[in-house]
């Protein structure tokens, strides 16, 4: 059921190449806002465009779909100039993404840009650690890191969308 919270707003998740911690992100992202009834718009790009139109790397499908997400319908794309304007909320993975994506802005871009962790206490400003170059237990250990931050996150824009319809 939809809770309030403006069709309109919409998260994009950005990492280097959209194979690996994006795409991840945003499968996760999609089934925290489900589980709490938020409609809203949720994508992912890269900064870079080493991967275009290529699936999620086959670590991330397998261990998005260990818990319990499929995310091996996404295609990588690039961040393009009409992503801040249709996105509210536009999440780096990390400080090397999100200063790509602040090099990028348009001036009157109306996205807010911000890193996946800032939502948790205390970790304001951390990065998300790249598993491309690890093993399976890289992988595993990005998910766990992107949950939390994707829980955290799904929780303010609740909150947000409460705040804004009372």
């Amino acid at each position: 059921m939809h809770r309030g919270i403006d069709h309109k707003t919409g998260v994009l998740f950005v990492c280097l190449g959209n194979i690996c911690r994006s795409p991840m992100a945003e499968g996760a992202f999609r089934a925290a806002a489900e589980a709490r009834g938020l409609s809203l718009l949720v994508d992912s790009a890269g900064t870079a465009s080493y991967h275009l139109g290529q699936g999620p790397d086959a670590r991330a499908i397998t261990v998005a779909r260990n818990h319990g997400v499929d995310i091996a319908d996404q295609a990588a794309r690039q961040i393009e100039r009409d992503d801040f304007y249709r996105f509210t909320h536009i999440i780096a993975m990390d400080r090397a993404n999100l200063e790509g994506l602040r090099s990028k802005a348009p001036r009157d871009g109306t996205a807010r840009l911000a890193m996946l962790l800032d939502a948790i206490e205390g970790r304001r400003g951390e990065p998300v650690a790249d598993p491309y170059y690890g093993d399976a237990a890289a992988f595993e250990a990005a998910w766990q890191v992107i949950s939390r931050g994707v829980e955290a996150w799904a929780e303010k824009l609740l909150r947000e969308s409460t705040e804004q319809s009372v």
